[in-house]
């Protein structure tokens, strides 16, 4: 992952509750908000040497800085989310413009199959793995496998807390991701036993705090901060770790991968 779409979490905040992290009552400090995801911009750009292209924010549409749940990019296709709650689906037309004035060609499923992109759809590898429960549908796998020509690998989300497979699943590299098991049901965590040869647990306290949130950048993870076994772990296997806060972005349920999607998705790891 070298290339990526972020936005400016300018007009960011808890207008409403979708997931069981958003609590209006407790709202984010949008100043912090917007200093930890300079932060962010500043780690990948700088540091990793991450090309970063910037989506505008737009009033109205607090959420848009989860760029991840725009879509999923396949080579020079893009395919729409369809997003569960109303209150996201304006989002769409500004994402789907973006792409469409950069010359990608753009789809969508067909209703009503909700699909909720990066957030619920993840490469390893080659093999896509995709979420479906609390937002993506079941159904939706079996369309986007025919619209890409790739087989899905379908997985049954358990827990609300945990309702996109980014929350729970970080694919590291072929063969290898960290996952928080009880994200999912026990059939689903025996199947990713079986297909992912090294799995790297990660503790109910790490998990609830979206340590599996976390950006792949080569051999370099951004975490959130305050999360030291998984930290070490990857350390441990060669990793270079980063930790970032994102405290603000956690009371929406989003964490540092909620905030980039991929712009270099090539059908190869």
């Amino acid at each position: 992952m070298t290339r990526l779409l972020m936005c400016r979490p300018d007009h960011y905040g808890i207008y409403y509750e979708i997931n069981p992290w958003m609590d209006r009552r407790r709202q984010a400090d949008q100043v912090v908000a917007v200093r930890q995801w300079e932060a962010l911009y500043r780690l990948l750009t700088e540091e990793l040497q991450v090309q970063v292209d910037l989506l505008p924010s737009v009033p109205g549409l607090p959420d848009l800085c989860f760029t991840a749940n725009a879509g999923l990019l396949v080579k020079s296709l893009f395919v729409s989310s369809r997003f569960r709650y109303r209150e996201r689906e304006a989002e769409v037309p500004h994402f789907t413009q973006w792409f469409l004035e950069r010359n990608y060609g753009v789809a969508c499923l067909p209703e009503p199959a909700f699909f909720e992109g990066e957030g619920d759809a993840l490469f390893c590898g080659n093999d896509l793995f995709a979420g479906h429960c609390f937002r993506s549908e079941l159904h939706a796998h079996q369309l986007l496998a025919e619209l890409l020509g790739l087989h899905v690998h379908s997985l049954e989300l358990a827990d609300p807390w945990f309702y996109h497979l980014d929350t729970c699943l970080c694919p590291l590299q072929p063969g290898r991701a960290a996952y928080y098991p009880e994200a999912f049901s026990p059939a689903s965590q025996r199947f990713l036993k079986e297909t992912i040869p090294e799995l790297l647990p990660v503790a109910e306290a790490e998990a609830r705090r979206l340590a599996c949130n976390a950006l792949v950048i080569g051999r370099s993870v951004v975490i959130n901060a305050g999360c030291p076994h998984l930290s070490r772990t990857l350390a441990e296997a060669g990793y270079q770790v980063h930790e970032v806060e994102t405290t603000e972005f956690l009371k929406a349920g989003g964490g540092p991968k909620c905030l980039a999607l991929s712009l270099d998705r090539d059908g190869s790891w």
